[in-house]
C-alpha cells in the first residue's frame, strides 16, 4: 500500500473492504494503477482530496459500478457489486438519486419496499436528516440541499452494514453539517461502516480514518490526531498542504497530470 502517514495493523484485521491491486482507466488515463487498501469495519473513513483525484471513481468502484482493468475489490468478504451485498452496502451519489417529480415520502416510501425496509423507516431517516416538515413536497420544490438530504435519507433505509456517501454534506449550512455528521456518528456507533468523501478538510476531523488522496494515489493513510501531530499543523488545510509539497518532492508532477484528467 502507497501510505504518507500510517495508523498501523488495526485496518487490516478482519476489513469491511479490500482492494488488491486496483487498476481502472478512463479511456487513455490511468486512474488508479495497482491501488491497494483495507477499510476497517464499525468505524467512518473520511476520503478526502481535490476534485479530480480519484474520490468517486474508488467508491464507484467499492459498490461495483466501476469497470476496473484489473485488481480485486471485495466487500465483507464478497466480490464488490455482488448479489449478496445489495442489502448490505448503500450508496449516495453526488447527484442526487430521487425522483422529481414526487413528493418526498412517496420517494421514501417507494425504495424503502425495494429495500425491504421496516415499517418506520421513512419516519426515522426523515428526522434523521431533518425533513420531517418536507414530507409532503415534491422534489422539485426543494432546494439543492434539500435534494441531497431527501438522497442521503434514502441511502440509511434499512440500516445497511455499509454506507457509501459521495460528498454527503455539499451545499449544506454549517448547522446542518453538523448535524449529519452526529447522525454518521451515532451510525457508527451502532456498528455501520462508513466511508465519506469531501473536499472541505475540516471536515476530516470528524472521522475516525483517514485517507488523503492526489492523482489516483493514497498519499496519507492516518487519523485526525496523527495527519496534525506527523506535519507539525494545527488545521487539516495546513496539514494536507504540507503532504502535497511532500508528494511533490516524490513524484514530481508531469505536464500530463497538471491537467484535469477528469476523475473524480
Amino acid at each position: 500500500m502507497i501510505r504518507g502517514v500510517s495508523i498501523g495493523d488495526a485496518a487490516s484485521v478482519d476489513p469491511a473492504v479490500s482492494i488488491r491491486g486496483l487498476h481502472v482507466r478512463r479511456g487513455r488515463h490511468e486512474v488508479f494503477s495497482g491501488l491497494d487498501l483495507e477499510i476497517p469495519r464499525g468505524e467512518i473513513t473520511g476520503l478526502l482530496g481535490p476534485s479530480g483525484c480519484g474520490k468517486t471513481t474508488l467508491m464507484r468502484a467499492i459498490v461495483g459500478v466501476q469497470k476496473i482493468s484489473a485488481g480485486e475489490v471485495r466487500v465483507w468478504g464478497e466480490p464488490a457489486g455482488s448479489r449478496m451485498l445489495r442489502h448490505r452496502v448503500a450508496y449516495d451519489t453526488q447527484a442526487a438519486s430521487v425522483y422529481g417529480d414526487l413528493t418526498v415520502r412517496q420517494n421514501l416510501a417507494y425504495m424503502a419496499r425495494v429495500v425491504g425496509a421496516p415499517r418506520g423507516d421513512v419516519d426515522r431517516v426523515t428526522d434523521q436528516v431533518g425533513l420531517r416538515d418536507h414530507l409532503s413536497q415534491t422534489i422539485a420544490s426543494l432546494s439543492g440541499g434539500q435534494e441531497n438530504r431527501v438522497s442521503l435519507a434514502i441511502a440509511m433505509l434499512g440500516a445497511p452494514e455499509l454506507l457509501v456517501l459521495d460528498e454527503p454534506t455539499v451545499g449544506l449550512d454549517p448547522v446542518l453539517r453538523a448535524d449529519l455528521w452526529r447522525v454518521f456518528r451515532d451510525l457508527a456507533d451502532a456498528g455501520a461502516t462508513l466511508l465519506v468523501s469531501s473536499h472541505v478538510m475540516d471536515e476530516a476531523l470528524r472521522c475516525d480514518r483517514l485517507l488523503l488522496m492526489r492523482s489516483g494515489r493514497i498519499i496519507a493513510d492516518t487519523d485526525p490526531e496523527r495527519l496534525l501531530t506527523d506535519t507539525g499543523t494545527t488545521d487539516p488545510d495546513a496539514a494536507f498542504l504540507s503532504l502535497i509539497e511532500n508528494d511533490e518532492e516524490r513524484h514530481p508532477p508531469t505536464r500530463r497530470a497538471l491537467r484535469s484528467d477528469g476523475a473524480s
